[in-house]
């Protein structure tokens, strides 16, 4: 998604508390800046953050990593947290967000941060040929998670995109995940998992698109 440059993000990003700006420092450390043993979920690209807000909210015990590579996403992403947690009248104490190219994660994350779950939301599809190597669902990638991922930790996709998510299915078995569970209508999945809609779920929706998704864990 493209979005306009907000001149405000950098400076509030950079005074706020839950935001990290040198996420490289941290590699193999994420559970010292949360000072805490709770399990660490990561949600790669998470644009404005309606989806990390509400499921940071609601699990206390789990914190969070949310990284995205746009400073304008990120501060729309500050200030979903905001106010959501303002909402709730709670403390943000479980979740950073950071900015990095996920491309190259393995710089910021290790097999010392034992990241048990990995969200990807509706990530760039990518459909070109040559540019396939980008999408975060595929083997190349796959591999890099597999590096800081617990044992059996999971990967939770969901995409609208019927080629992305076919040729995904397949990356995960290259990549010797194994597939839990797979839907190819979410929004008629029941108890598929405790699912949070994301502002592009519901635009798909909207439009008659059904939206696919998988669970998958590390071998």
């Amino acid at each position: 998604m493209r979005i306009r440059f907000k001149a405000w993000a950098r400076p509030e990003l950079e005074a706020s508390d839950f935001y990290i700006d040198n996420p490289e420092e941290y590699k193999g450390k994420w559970k010292d800046l949360f000072n805490n043993n709770n399990p660490i979920h990561l949600e790669l690209g998470c644009g404005k953050g309606n989806f990390i807000s509400q499921l940071a909210v609601k699990n206390e015990n789990i914190n969070y990593i949310a990284i995205d590579l746009v400073d304008a996403m990120l501060g729309l992403a500050k200030r979903n947290i905001e106010s959501v947690y303002e909402e709730q009248n709670k403390e943000i104490n479980n979740v950073y967000l950071t900015r990095y190219d996920i491309e190259r994660i393995l710089n910021i994350l290790n097999k010392e941060d034992n990241i048990e779950r990995i969200y990807i939301n509706f990530c760039n599809p990518w459909p070109r040929g040559k540019h396939r190597k980008k999408r975060l669902t595929h083997t190349r990638q796959l591999e890099k998670y597999k590096e800081f991922l617990s044992k059996n930790g999971e990967v939770y996709f969901k995409t609208d995109d019927d080629g992305l998510f076919n040729d995904s299915i397949n990356y995960f078995k290259e990549a010797g995940f194994e597939i839990i569970d797979k839907t190819f209508e979410l929004e008629n999945t029941p108890n598929f998992w405790n699912n949070i809609m994301t502002e592009h779920e519901k635009m798909f929706m909207e439009q008659g698109i059904n939206i696919k998704a998988l669970k998958a864990r590390k071998m």
